[in-house]
């Protein structure tokens, strides 16, 4: 059997099977058993899911760590809101990176799937004007900054 280790910063946060955990201190934890998990900014708290992108990646993230009886709606909510996208967007390359993020969380290779919606998310913060790590709308003045410093590349990402 395997082990993972992880080095934990006082306050970081971990979901484990549907499980809250929030570290106090610093601290190593090893998980010996196979578990489901998310940590520190992979974590997205339903405050956060303040835009489309973002509301897929929780609705995956439920579906991957929420608690047993909640993640078939949870996925059945990814495949609602990922379809509603999929519908409004002008990007190709939206479209397809959320198909194959349900392909991959469907196949059960959560990281992945997460991995590729906060893509989109990244691409959405840029083409809406908003915080990429927050999703909250940036000042007009931030906004056109950010796209003189070069930080909306993808914005267009057909």
């Amino acid at each position: 059997m395997s082990t993972l280790v992880l080095e934990m910063r006082a306050g970081d946060l971990m979901v484990v099977n549907g499980a809250s955990l929030r570290f106090r201190s610093r601290t190593r934890v090893e998980l010996v058993a196979r578990a489901r998990f998310l940590f520190g900014k992979q974590v997205m708290t339903p405050e956060a899911a303040n835009t489309p992108a973002r509301r897929i990646y929780f609705a995956l993230q439920c579906a991957y760590v929420g608690p047993e009886e909640e993640r078939e709606q949870a996925m059945a909510d990814a495949h609602r809101l990922t379809a509603d996208f999929q519908e409004a967007t002008t990007s190709n390359m939206a479209r397809q990176l959320l198909e194959r993020a349900l392909t991959l969380a469907e196949q059960e290779e959560w990281y992945q799937a997460l991995r590729l919606v906060r893509h989109v998310m990244r691409h959405e913060a840029a083409v809406l004007g908003l915080d990429p790590n927050s999703g909250v709308p940036l000042p007009p003045g931030a906004v056109a900054a950010l796209r003189a410093a070069g930080g909306a590349q993808g914005a267009a990402f057909d």
